[in-house]
């Protein structure tokens, strides 16, 4: 018989380990942002006025899949509402449940939601794969369960698929762009002894390599990132402890991959990001703007595609955000989706409703979508 099992104490956790390991293994796509260590990770530095919905599914003794959502509080112009999503808090592109078959741990966990008392003025799940790996099934499943989701476009992301050879996706770039990096990497090897630095550990390795980290970190403090007040880059003192805590467990699991570019030794630029397989997904990037005139970033992202093309990776999100800069590397842009069910139950929730319905039809979907997560829940 098919159940669920709700887990809503960071503490319980640990002992379904091997289980989220074995689905998280079988789960299409997935990111490092579906691991327990990752939420785990996350919990530790910014649990403390959220509450955890980790819905465990069943058949019989055999696991379905397991579905992490959290429960939190975010202010709107019509007050707080308490809005029940995913744990990814907009640092990766795309979320799901984890399992062999995502749909089928959805379908149960919204179930078990409908039957369940309804604490949350909003049901958001946010970061959805529509177009890609989910086909349109979270919105099916949620109106197969009487939720009447409104379907909204999230965001955007630059990505680059590299299912062809390095030469086939060169050539696919301008001539224009592409006799700018050469000049760049030429003046860059005529400026000094020029080192490409990438680590990717395997699982069970010990070792986070501090002194790359630490130089990652010491380029975007020397950049416009030191100055930033968004608090989401390796520098910002309010995010700074998460993501070193983050790149322990990306080191200890394999999931990190740390791309350095040093002239004479010297650091001057990075591409933090994380792997799976042959996908990766890039966190972070940032260049010294003192070697601005040598085009660093332009150079190690150069690099690091020409890299990974001869490691075989095969799909490489450049995550959201600034398309204009990332054009000249990109194959696709990709849109993440947001489904929101309004509780019938809170007036809040309702005015939202009828302000979302407004901004659509006056201003069009795309107002809505992407830009400042100030708008997240308007």
């Amino acid at each position: 018989m098919k159940h669920v099992e709700e887990i809503n104490h960071i503490g319980k956790l640990e002992r379904y380990r091997p289980l989220w390991r074995a689905m998280l293994a079988q789960t299409p796509d997935a990111t490092f942002f579906q691991s327990l260590d990752w939420l785990l990770t996350y919990w530790k530095h910014f649990g403390a006025d959220k509450e955890l919905r980790v819905l465990v599914g069943w058949d019989g003794d055999r696991p379905i899949g397991i579905l992490p959502l959290v429960l939190q509080t975010e202010q709107t112009k019509v007050g707080a509402v308490r809005v029940l999503t995913y744990p990814l808090h907009d640092w990766g592109t795309f979320f799901g449940p984890l399992g062999p078959d995502p749909a089928a741990m959805l379908e149960l966990g919204m179930e078990h939601l409908r039957r369940g008392p309804c604490d949350w003025d909003l049901l958001d799940l946010r970061w959805v794969d529509e177009d890609g790996a989910d086909e349109g099934r979270t919105a099916e499943i949620m109106e197969s369960s009487d939720f009447e989701p409104r379907r909204q476009k999230w965001d955007r992301a630059a990505v680059v698929e590299m299912d062809g050879t390095w030469d086939d996706y060169w050539q696919a770039r301008t001539p224009k762009w592409r006799e700018s990096v050469r000049r760049y990497h030429r003046r860059l090897e005529e400026a000094g002894r020029l080192e490409f630095v990438r680590y990717r550990p395997e699982p069970g390795e010990n070792d986070p390599r501090w002194d790359l980290y630490d130089a990652c970190v010491a380029v975007a403090e020397a950049s416009w990132q030191g100055e930033s007040t968004d608090g989401t880059t390796l520098c910002h003192k309010s995010v700074a402890p998460f993501l070193r805590d983050a790149h322990e467990a990306a080191v200890r699991t394999g999931w990190l991959d740390l791309c350095l570019l040093k002239l004479d030794g010297r650091p001057i630029a990075f591409a933090y990001n994380y792997r799976r397989g042959g996908r990766v997904f890039g966190l972070r990037t940032g260049f010294d703007p003192a070697a601005a005139e040598l085009g660093p970033g332009k150079v190690l992202q150069y690099l690091m595609f020409k890299d990974g093309f001869d490691r075989g990776d095969k799909h490489f999100d450049m995550g959201v955000g600034s398309l204009e800069v990332k054009q000249h590397w990109l194959t696709s842009i990709v849109t993440s989706y947001r489904l929101t069910c309004f509780s019938s139950n809170n007036v809040r929730a309702q005015l939202l409703r009828l302000k979302r319905w407004y901004v659509e039809r006056r201003f069009g979907e795309e107002y809505l979508a992407g830009g400042s997560r100030t708008k997240q829940t308007a």
